[in-house]
C-alpha cells in the first residue's frame, strides 16, 4: 500500500531511490484525475465530439497535456517551492528527503512545461484554429500555476485566492481546453465553469488540512489556519454544495430539467458523506471523504457538461 502511495504521490508514501519513481511522485498522478475528467466534460459540452479515431486521439492528447504534463508541472513546481513546508509536514517527499537534487527537479519542471505547451500548439494545428486558443489556455494555466507556488505573489499564501486559483485550474481550464478543441468556447460557458470552480475551492480547502502544522509555522494563511479546522470544514462543505445547487438552477433555466434532477440526486450522497466524514473529523477522514464523495461530484460535472452540449449555451446565446 505504501508503495502504491509513493507512485501516486499521496500522503503516507514509502521511500525509494528509483529516480523514475521519484519523478512520478513529484508529479502526483492522483491529482491528474479531475483534469482528465475536465477535458471529457469540455468535449461533451462542445456538442461536437464524435466517437471517431481522430477525435479520440485528439482527446487523449489533450488529456496528456492537461494531466501528466501540465498538472505534473504544477505539482513539481509546487513541491520545489514548498520544500521547507514539506520538511515539516511530509519529510519523506523526494525533495526534503534529499532523494532527488534541486537541479534534477528544475530540469523536470522545464521538460513538463515545454512538453505541455508543445502538445497544446499541436492540438491547435489539428483543430485548424485561427488563433492558438488551446496554447493560450495552457500558457495561462501554467502562469497561474507558477504564481500560485512561487514568490513574490505565491497565491497559496492567501486561503481564498489561492484555493480558488487551484479550483479553477482543476475544473475550468481543462473544461475550456476540451470545449475549445472540439467546438467553440463561449463567454457564457466560460463564466459558468468559473462559477462551478467555486465548488473546486471547497475541495482545495480539504487539501490544506494535512498541511496545517507547516502552514502555521511558516505564516501561510490557509483557511484551516485562519478559521480553524472545524470552521474550515464547514466552509468547504458550504462552497461545494452552494455552487453545485447554483448549477441546478442554471440547468432548470435553460430547460434541462432531467439533467437538473440527476444533478440533485448526485449532490445528496455528497452531502451525506460530508456529514459522515468531513464535518465530524476532517483531519482523520479527509481521504475517506474525498474517495467517497468526489466520484459523485465529477459525475455531476459530466451531467452538466452534457446538458450544456445539448443546449444553446454550447454555441452562445
Amino acid at each position: 500500500m505504501s508503495d502504491a502511495r509513493q507512485l501516486l504521490g499521496i500522503k503516507g508514501a514509502s521511500g525509494t531511490s528509483n529516480i523514475w519513481k521519484l519523478r512520478l511522485q513529484l508529479m502526483k498522478p492522483v491529482t491528474w484525475i479531475p483534469l482528465l475528467w475536465g477535458v471529457i466534460c469540455g468535449a461533451a459540452a462542445s456538442g461536437n465530439y464524435k466517437w471517431e479515431i481522430a477525435d479520440v486521439l485528439a482527446a487523449l492528447a489533450c488529456m496528456v497535456m492537461s494531466g501528466p504534463l501540465l498538472a505534473g508541472y504544477t505539482q513539481t513546481i509546487n513541491d520545489y517551492y514548498d520544500r521547507e513546508i514539506d520538511a515539516i509536514n511530509e519529510p519523506y517527499r523526494p525533495i526534503p528527503s534529499g532523494a532527488i537534487s534541486l537541479p534534477q527537479v528544475k530540469l523536470q519542471i522545464w521538460l513538463l512545461l515545454l512538453g505541455g505547451l508543445a502538445v497544446a500548439y499541436g492540438l491547435d494545428i489539428w483543430a485548424q484554429h485561427n488563433s492558438p486558443v488551446v496554447f493560450f489556455l495552457a500558457l495561462g494555466g501554467s502562469f497561474v500555476s507558477f504564481i500560485y507556488s512561487a514568490p513574490p505573489l505565491k497565491l497559496k499564501q492567501n486561503g481564498w485566492l489561492g484555493n480558488y486559483a487551484l479550483g479553477a485550474s482543476y475544473i475550468a481550464l481543462p473544461w475550456w481546453a476540451g470545449q475549445a478543441l472540439f467546438g467553440h468556447l463561449t463567454w457564457t460557458t466560460a463564466l459558468l465553469t468559473l462559477a462551478y470552480s467555486l465548488a473546486g475551492l471547497g475541495i482545495a480547502v480539504i487539501n490544506d488540512f494535512k498541511s496545517v502544522e507547516g502552514d502555521r509555522k511558516l505564516g501561510l494563511q490557509s483557511l484551516p489556519v485562519v478559521f480553524g479546522i472545524r470552521n474550515a470544514s464547514w466552509i468547504s462543505a458550504g462552497m461545494i454544495n452552494i455552487f453545485q445547487l447554483t448549477m441546478v438552477a442554471v440547468l432548470i433555466a435553460i430547460g434541462q430539467h432531467l439533467a437538473s434532477v440527476v444533478l440533485v440526486l448526485l449532490i445528496i450522497p455528497q452531502m451525506t458523506f460530508q456529514d459522515i466524514w468531513l464535518l465530524r473529523d476532517p483531519l482523520a477522514f479527509d481521504v475517506k471523504y474525498q474517495a467517497s464523495a468526489q466520484p459523485f461530484l465529477i459525475l455531476g460535472m459530466l451531467v452538466t457538461a452534457l446538458a450544456i452540449g445539448h443546449s444553446p449555451l454550447s454555441q452562445g446565446l
